[in-house]
Parts: structure tokens; sequence; C-alpha cells
């Protein structure tokens, strides 16, 4: 008899699946109440993970099988201390940006409320499955939800934003098709989807050194990589993250690409496992690959005027932080740092950065339309509270203590210097560098270039935005800093030590 907690997982996919057709009805009959609808689904859809993360560190993974089928014939939902970890990251912050979105979206997007909250709620649907599925090709359906809804909701701006989703499409349609691809080849090798069955088949099987067993592989890297922005795959995401609505492109960074490497790091430890990506050098050549997205992405930011653009570049470099992560858990074997607890630590942190630093860049531009980086000059004393979370968040992103930013710096150079790569150790201090260049530029034009006439747009007289949209940011902001000092304070974290536990893999915070 499953307890009521064991329920919780597929509640939360049904009840967001019901909550966008409730809100497409309602919304016939009073628009306003999309958003109220939307914001307490999603209220409820986080409670529920906070209950289901609960019980899966004092009682065990959670296994529900739909429609009684017991699998691997029948899909099923699996959820441990990764995607419970995951899944209470993604609604916390699609709360945060729902939150923010009320006046924001009245104001940019007026006769599109009712289909920008139905595609919002459906976005958050794909991503809930995408985390909590144990079927691969369950999570490939779920992947394709949330796809066709960013690519929808991206495209609401119309105009120029229409080419950025039509870019994005095309792109993700590729990474679509090789992520289903991998699965075929899996399929046809071993006759299952279920991922524990897979992992079980793959490695009891030896059949590690099959050649469609590794081209599979190869396909999901490729797939997901696209998926994820994962240099070079990243074209896509500059355009897409520049044109689309704030809180979208808060979603975007923070959360969107950080469940596809949540799809990517579950494949690799819990399909292929340990005994796999020690076979093949595979890592190794991800970590250098993440190490030039880092360098790369930060240097293309730095050519940036355009804010939110800029912020685009350096989510390419910070993927790159958590790929650089990722690579580094097989060879870094220390009990604080080691395993996959520098790369959840920054999947986290980007994810409180970045959906800050978006949602400033969306207040500054539905204050007075303020796109370029050149034009925010005086803005500091115009936008006080706003120009300041934009100072939390971008003294995180270079890596301040004690800001989030700088733990997770912090834990990939002593993962890299513990695995014997000095190299990165060089890089990340390096990417430090650019971080102060791009960021220092904006925060110098806020705080200390003057307004060139009484003409401009700045002015002595503070005019913030709505308090709906300023509180989402001050809590971002704020998180910059209490999650930082939390993890400084080495405060026992269950979360870490489980999933390192469970993929084999040495570390976890104790």
């Amino acid at each position: 008899m499953l307890s009521v907690v064991e329920h919780f997982p597929v509640l939360i996919i049904i009840i967001s699946l019901l909550s966008a057709f409730t809100i497409f009805i309602a919304g016939w009959l009073n628009k306003k109440s999309c958003c109220f609808i939307s914001f307490a689904t999603i209220l409820v859809q986080f409670v529920m993970s906070i209950f289901v993360l609960n019980h899966v560190l004092t009682v065990g993974t959670i296994k529900y099988r739909l429609g009684g089928w017991a699998p691997p014939w029948g899909i099923e939902y699996v959820v441990d201390t990764l995607n419970a970890y995951v899944l209470i990251i993604l609604l916390f912050l699609a709360l945060v940006c729902v939150m923010y979105s009320k006046r924001n979206i009245e104001h940019e997007l007026p006769r599109k409320i009712v289909s920008f909250y139905v595609l919002y709620q459906l976005l958050v649907t794909g991503l809930c499955g995408v985390t909590v599925t144990g079927d691969i090709f369950n999570m490939y359906v779920f992947v394709e939800i949330f796809s066709l809804s960013a690519y929808a909701l991206i495209a609401s701006r119309g105009k120029i934003a229409l080419r950025a989703s039509y870019t994005y499409l095309i792109l993700g349609s590729i990474g679509a098709c090789f992520f289903l691809i991998g699965i075929g080849f899996l399929y046809s090798v071993t006759g299952t989807l279920n991922m524990h069955d897979l992992s079980c088949i793959l490695n009891t099987g030896d059949l590690y050194s099959n050649r469609i067993v590794q081209a599979a592989f190869v396909f999901f890297v490729i797939g997901l990589g696209i998926k994820m922005a994962l240099f070079p795959l990243h074209t896509w995401l500059p355009d897409a993250h520049s044109f689309a609505p704030a809180e979208i492109s808060a979603m975007l960074s923070g959360i969107i690409i950080e469940v596809s490497t949540y799809a990517f790091i579950r494949i690799c430890f819990s399909v292929y496992t340990v005994n796999f990506l020690k076979l093949l050098p595979i890592f190794d050549i991800l970590c250098w690959v993440a190490a030039s997205g880092i360098i790369i992405g930060s240097v293309l930011a730095i050519a940036q005027d355009n804010l939110k653009r800029m912020l685009a570049y350096s989510s390419v470099s910070q993927m790159g932080y958590i790929m650089l992560a990722v690579g580094l858990s097989v060879s870094s074997h220390n009990e604080l740092w080691g395993g996959l607890t520098p790369a959840l630590m920054h999947i986290l942190n980007h994810a409180l950065m970045k959906g800050c630093l978006f949602l400033v860049a969306g207040a500054f531009i539905y204050k007075a339309d303020l796109w370029n980086i050149s034009d925010f000059r005086g803005l500091g004393k115009k936008m006080p509270f706003t120009c300041a979370a934009f100072v939390l968040a971008a003294i995180s992103m270079i890596g301040v203590p004690p800001s989030v930013g700088f733990v997770s710096k912090l834990y990939i150079i002593l993962a890299s210097l513990d695995a014997g790569k000095f190299v990165f150790v060089a890089i990340m201090l390096i990417s430090t560098l650019l971080n102060l260049v791009y960021f220092w530029r904006v925060i110098e034009t806020m705080y200390m270039k003057q307004e060139e006439g009484a003409h401009n747009h700045s002015s002595s007289r503070r005019d913030e935005v709505p308090a709906s949209m300023l509180i989402p940011i001050l809590i971002l902001a704020s998180l910059c800093i209490i999650v930082g000092i939390i993890w400084l304070a080495e405060i026992p974290m269950p979360i870490m030590d489980s999933v390192n536990s469970l993929f084999g893999l040495s570390g976890g915070m104790t």
C-alpha cells in the first residue's frame, strides 16, 4: 500500500497538465485569473516536491507504477535524491517567475495572456515529467512537451523573436531526433526502455563494448548537448535568450538547460553507469569541451552591448562550469568536493544567479525599454533596489565570497586539483577575471556614469518596478548570498551524499 506522498510524483504531473486546460477555459471568462491559477498550481507542486524530497531522504526511493503495470513493460516514475533535488529547484524558480510575470506579461503581451500561461504551465509539466520519469522513452516525450512550449513562448513576442524561435525549433528538433535515435539503438540491443532495466542488461550483459550501444551514447551526448546549450552546440541560445520575455529567459537559462543537464547525468550514471564511463575517455573529452566553452562564452559575453545577449553568452560559460564538474566527477575522490557535488551545487547556484539577472534585465525593459548596457547611465539612482539585486547576482557570478558563485568555483577548483587536472584551475581563474570584466562594465555604467542630459531616461527620482516584479528579484538576489553562506558553513547535506553513493561515486558533504 502506497503512502500519500508516494502518489505525489504522478500528481505533480497530472495537476500541472489539468491546470493548463483550466487556464485555457478560465481565460475565456477572465484572463486576469490565468496568472493566479498558474501560481496556485505551481505552489501546490512545490509543496509536494518538498514532501517528496523529505520522503526520499528519510524512507527511500519512490517507485510509482503507472496503470499498475510492472516495469519494464509499464512506465514507472522513479524519484531518488537526484531528481527530487532538481524538482524542487525547477518548481521554485517556476514559482518565482510566474509571480514576476503578472505585470510584465500584461505590459509586453496584453493580447496573449491566456496563451502565455497555458504554454507556461505545459512547460512546467514537461520539465517535471523529464525529472520524475524512470522510462527513457517517456523522458523523450516530456522533452518534446517542454521544448514545443518553449518554442512557442519565445515566439510570443513576435517580430525578431520569431526568427530566434525558429532557430531554436530547428536545432532543438535535431537534438530531439538524436536523442530518439539513441533510445532506438538501446532498445534494439536490450529490448527495454526502463532505465533501471537498461542499466542491468548493459552491465550484466557486458554490452559496453557493443558498437551500437556506444553509438547510442554519442547520439545522447550530441542530442542533449544541443538541448543544454553545451559549446559548440549553443548557437540557438543567444537569440532565444535575448528576445524571449524576461521570465522565459530566466527559465531557459536557470532551469530548461539545467533539466537537460539532469537528463544527461541520469543517462550517464543511471543507464550507462560509472563502469562504462571509466571504460572510455568520455569524460576527459567532456572536460576539455566544457573548458573551451567556459573561456569562449566569457569572451563573447564581453563583446556584447545588449544585456540579455551578454547574459546568454554567460550562460554558455556557466554550462561549461557544470559540465566540467560533471566531467571531473569520476576522477575526483574527496569526500567533501568529490563526485557530483560541485555539479549539483552549481545547478542550484546558476538557477539563482542567472534567474535573478534575467529578471533584472526584464525590469529594465519594462520600466524604460532599456536593452543596451550603454543606456544604463544613472540607473543605480533611479532603480536602487533592482540595481542592488543585479550587483548581488553579478558578484555571485564573478565569485566573490560568500556568494554561491564563489562556493561553486571553489569546489570545482578543488575537484580539479584532486583529479590532478591543474590546467582547469587556470581556466577557472581566467574565467573569473573575464566575468569581472563584463559585469563590472554594467555596474560601472549604472552607478558611476552620469546621465548625459535632462532628456535622458535616468533621473534622481526613484522609479522602481511594481512590487510583484521586485519581490521575486530580491528573493533570488538574497538567496545568492544566503545559500552561499549555507554551503560555506558545511551544513550536513545528505542530498549530496545520497546522490554520490547512489551512483557509486566518492564525495558528498558530510
